[in-house]
């Protein structure tokens, strides 16, 4: 599935207000956040260099190039952030080949959406071809839209890429909930007008009252992505 999906035009679920739902990918649907904290360490133990454990706190729930870049500075490692990017790319690749664990809650969710025709994009910061790679685990079929951290000019935690996937949709922002396990993704979703449901993979995030946090996506149903999108009218 590619970012090109024509718009699917406005529309309300049985007179709901919420128009579509976005969610993201590691952390949020996929249990790999770790995955991704385990290639980066190991990557950087092949070029002579520990990583510190502080620094999962700044790369997590980034784009590739912006946790390279910081990684690379940290270290001191001398690396092209292009080689290193490919580095890091092909050892995740190979972690996920044999399927990826999907979050409690994910499957059943997706599900949902899809039986009551909810708009849904799956919007994230990581690489498309590992985007598509991890879709034979999801299901391409549960979403409208795909949209990959390299897809774009700018990607989380800029607004780009839920203003992107409310425009193809023919959405309002407003009236979108966007599921998001890190503040990098919360910030991208809030700063594009969308209403947020946080479950924090990694680190805390704090509600906020545009911002409800729960800890797992067993707490989230459709029902309550509807009652999110009233409450805030």
């Amino acid at each position: 599935m590619t970012s090109s999906i024509p718009a699917v035009g406005t529309r309300t679920a049985e007179g709901s207000t919420l128009q579509a739902v976005f969610l993201d990918l590691d952390g949020t649907l996929v249990d790999t956040e770790g995955f991704w904290w385990e290639v980066e360490a190991e990557v950087f133990a092949d070029l002579g260099y520990v990583l510190d454990e502080a620094h999962r706190q700044v790369v997590v729930g980034g784009p590739m190039t912006r946790s390279a870049s910081y990684l690379i500075q940290a270290t001191g490692a001398t690396i092209a952030l292009a080689e290193l990017t490919t580095l890091l790319n092909a050892r995740f690749t190979a972690r996920i080949e044999r399927g990826v664990p999907l979050m409690p809650g994910a499957r059943r969710l997706l599900a949902e959406l899809a039986a009551h025709q909810v708009p849904t994009a799956l919007v994230s910061a990581s690489h498309r071809d590992i985007i598509d790679r991890m879709l034979d685990s999801l299901g391409a079929e549960h979403f409208h839209l795909t949209l990959a951290g390299d897809d774009l000019a700018r990607t989380k935690p800029h607004p780009d890429p839920y203003l992107t996937a409310a425009a193809r949709l023919g959405v309002d922002p407003p009236f979108c909930a966007v599921v998001e396990d890190t503040v990098t993704g919360v910030t991208a979703a809030e700063a594009a007008g969308c209403r947020v449901v946080a479950v924090p993979s990694v680190l805390p995030i704090e509600p906020t009252p545009t911002r409800t946090v729960v800890p797992s996506l067993e707490e989230v149903d459709l029902p309550f992505l509807r009652a999110l999108i009233t409450e805030k009218r």
